[in-house]
C-alpha cells in the first residue's frame, strides 16, 4: 500500500498546485485536492468502504443538478439545443446561450 500512498500523495500536490494556480486560495486548493484524491481512493477500492456505495456511476451522476442554479429544470439542456441547433444548420449556435438557443430554433 505505500506504493499507492506516495502515488496518491504526489497527485495530492499536483491537484493542489493546479488549483492555486489558477487562482483558488490555498484552503480552497486543499480541500479540492483531499476530495479529489478521496473519492478516487474510494473508487479504486484503496479505502475500507465508501460513503456512496463506491460505484463511480452513482458518485458521478449527482453533479447535472448544480448547472440548473437552484431553480427546477424546464424544458431540454442546452446541449439538447445544441444538438438541434446543431442539425438544423443554425449559424452561430456555440456561443449562444441556453435561451438563444431556444429563441433561434423556435421553442
Amino acid at each position: 500500500m505505500a506504493k499507492s500512498g506516495n502515488k496518491r500523495e504526489r497527485q495530492y500536490e499536483h491537484i493542489k498546485e493546479s488549483a492555486q494556480d489558477r487562482g483558488a486560495s490555498t484552503g480552497r486548493a486543499k480541500e479540492m485536492a483531499a476530495r479529489t484524491v478521496n473519492k478516487q481512493r474510494a473508487q479504486s477500492g484503496e479505502t475500507k468502504s465508501s460513503s456512496r456505495g463506491g460505484s463511480s456511476s452513482s458518485s458521478s451522476s449527482g453533479g447535472g443538478s448544480r448547472s440548473s442554479g437552484g431553480t427546477s429544470r424546464s424544458g431540454p439542456t442546452r446541449d439538447e439545443l445544441y444538438a438541434e441547433a446543431k442539425q438544423k444548420g443554425v449559424e452561430g449556435r456555440s456561443s449562444m446561450t441556453k435561451e438563444q438557443l431556444s429563441k433561434a430554433l423556435g421553442h
